[in-house]
């Protein structure tokens, strides 16, 4: 079921009603906690944090240029997956949401970003529809094989395509979303299977 450009309107809207059924079904997961069921992995150590973060060059969802230079001056949570994946995707961007909306004022004191891994799929117009489902701004962004490879390595995040059934794939990635100080450096994660209060903790620390 690859996206192909150009796409006879009819599969589009198939496409956005199963995005929003993802996206109420996320807000589900997050309340029961439940597993990854991806196959995402969890985000190296918090100790190697010294080696996490870095330039890197990407297109946003309006089609504009983002970099690392464009978040400097404001706190950001980083995620790394795409748009069809099953679980771990929308259950983290929803629960971010609901993070930001229990932060009351302070949620909108840093930005949450979104990075496809799947370009194949994900075009920057996709992933701008995709986060709009949150109902809370989230930078969406997809780049070029080569640009994503730079961030993932500057990251450390794990990708591997997964061949499935029918000749189509999904993506096994890192689960964890990266917490990144306003001068762009690292200060923790939260991790999938974490509870709200400590994941709340972390984040008022970045934007403290």
């Amino acid at each position: 079921m690859a996206d192909i450009e150009g796409g006879t309107p009819p599969m589009v809207v198939v496409r956005r009603i199963l995005w929003v059924l993802v996206a109420v079904a996320a807000v589900f997961g997050v309340i029961l906690a439940v597993g990854g069921g991806d196959g995402s992995k969890s985000a190296p150590a918090a100790s190697a944090g010294a080696a996490i973060g870095g330039p890197f060059t990407l297109t946003a969802a309006d089609g504009s240029t983002l970099t690392d230079r464009t978040l400097k001056g404001r706190p950001f949570a980083i995620f790394f997956g795409f748009t069809r994946c099953p679980d771990v995707c929308p259950t983290s961007l929803a629960r971010m949401a609901q993070l930001r909306e229990q932060l009351g004022p302070d949620g909108m004191k840093f930005d949450i970003v979104f990075v496809s891994v799947d370009p194949q799929h994900d075009r920057p117009a996709d992933i701008g529809s995709y986060v709009a489902l949150f109902k809370t701004p989230i930078i969406g962004a997809t780049g070029t094989d080569a640009q994503l490879a730079q961030i993932q390595k500057e990251y450390g995040v794990y990708v591997r395509k997964v061949p499935i059934e029918g000749g189509d794939y999904t993506v096994d990635h890192t689960a964890a979303i990266y917490l990144m100080d306003k001068d762009g450096r690292f200060v923790t994660t939260i991790d999938y299977h974490e509870n709200d209060k400590t994941a709340l903790e972390k984040l008022k620390r970045i934007i403290a």
